[in-house]
């Protein structure tokens, strides 16, 4: 792991990417963030409710992201803290001190659990009535993304290319799966998505990874976007945003690579444009949305792959990856602002600082209702008018 790091932390810096600059307050190379530019008519933006999550994200390079599970909001810090809060008000229903380094969280199961893994390789399982721990489980290495849960399986992907499925009940090992890992990937690991009993997982060599739920078996590995070029560094490929699925279609984005649609019933590749991107995608009915490497945003033909519009008004804001709400794409940015953007042409129509420090993790939506968690710490719930 960390001969894979220490050149990996020097890709970063020198490869002009912005996160760990703007992150810890250091100098790079990478695009300069774009003044932020006067609304002509901005919608009016609401915060509805904010709190505190212990210390955030506490200067790691983690992503912690929050879940929101039948009108309830879970958030955690790295410090330990996890919260249940009602997500319309904002009350904290409960509070949790685990005092373990939590870096992948949080995901919630459909028997009653709050799923958090820390930096040591441990799972801990907490009920989400009241935060009490249920169990607490052990995998190989770190957990840097959300675990998932379905039919009675956790599933927790670690950094060192593991798959490992846990019983929801008890936290006992049922099943590992290892992939080949590059010399060379980003730092971070999307969560995968699990849906007609499979796991299915983005690559950090660029492929499609299909497992089956119940007992870790494969069932397809599809290349997506190939690495292209002679060195390490000009073959890095990491597809480390979450995919999204819409119907019978499954969604992902490649950083070097491009953004692709695939059929889940046949597993035919219906498009694939090409379009790097670090943060992620979004989808609904229409478009798909894209935050891509130079931090522009664009929204897609869903049934082609074609651009719509283009927003290049926020580059360089080290943005995170879109969510979608009925009216509106909104965006968080390395200052800890949200931006609104039209669906239907992409301007940017509304504006709130949200945190205090970088949002990085994917806001969420619920209806027209966004929740979004800074690094350092600030959760809060936000509202754009017509």
């Amino acid at each position: 792991m960390v001969r894979r790091l220490l050149p990996l932390l020097f890709l970063v810096l020198s490869a002009g990417c912005s996160w760990f600059g703007g992150w810890f307050g250091g100098s790079d190379n990478s695009i300069p963030p774009a003044e932020l530019k006067a609304i002509a008519q901005p919608v009016g933006v609401q915060q509805l409710w904010e709190t505190q999550v212990g210390s955030g994200a506490k200067n790691q390079f983690i992503r912690l992201t929050p879940a929101l599970a039948d009108g309830r909001i879970y958030a955690a810090s790295f410090d330990g803290v996890v919260v249940a809060l009602d997500a319309l008000g904002g009350q904290r229903l409960w509070e949790s001190a685990t005092q373990l380094p939590i870096s992948g969280g949080v995901g919630v199961s459909d028997n009653g659990l709050v799923l958090v893994g820390t930096n040591k390789g441990q799972v801990v399982a907490l009920r989400q009535d009241n935060g009490q721990e249920a169990w607490r489980g052990q995998v190989s290495s770190e957990v840097l993304a959300p675990p998932r849960a379905a039919s009675g399986v956790v599933v927790i992907r670690t950094g060192d290319g593991k798959f490992a499925g846990l019983d929801a009940r008890t936290g006992e090992r049922r099943w590992v799966y290892a992939h080949a890992m590059p010399a060379l990937s980003l730092r971070g690991n999307a969560p995968p998505v699990l849906t007609r009993n499979l796991v299915i997982a983005g690559l950090e060599t660029g492929k499609l990874l299909v497992l089956s739920l119940d007992k870790g078996l494969p069932v397809t590995e599809k290349t997506i976007a190939p690495p292209r070029g002679r060195t390490e560094i000009e073959r890095l490929i990491d597809i480390d945003a979450e995919p999204k699925i819409l119907g019978d279609n499954l969604y992902l984005a490649a950083y070097r690579g491009s953004v692709a649609a695939i059929d889940m019933r046949g597993g035919n590749l219906l498009w694939n444009r090409e379009l790097s991107s670090y943060a992620g995608l979004d989808v609904d009915e229409r478009q798909v949305y894209v935050s891509d490497e130079t931090d522009a945003v664009l929204a897609l033909d869903r049934r082609n792959g074609s651009v719509l519009w283009k927003q290049a008004e926020l580059t360089g804001r080290r943005l995170s990856a879109p969510v979608a709400t009925r009216n509106h794409v909104v965006v968080g940015d390395f200052e800890g602002y949200l931006h609104w953007l039209d669906k239907g042409n992409g301007q940017i129509v509304g504006r709130i600082r949200a945190a205090g420090k970088a949002i990085v993790a994917p806001p969420l939506a619920a209806g027209d209702t966004v929740f979004v968690q800074g690094q350092g710490g600030a959760l809060g719930a936000f509202r754009a008018g017509e």
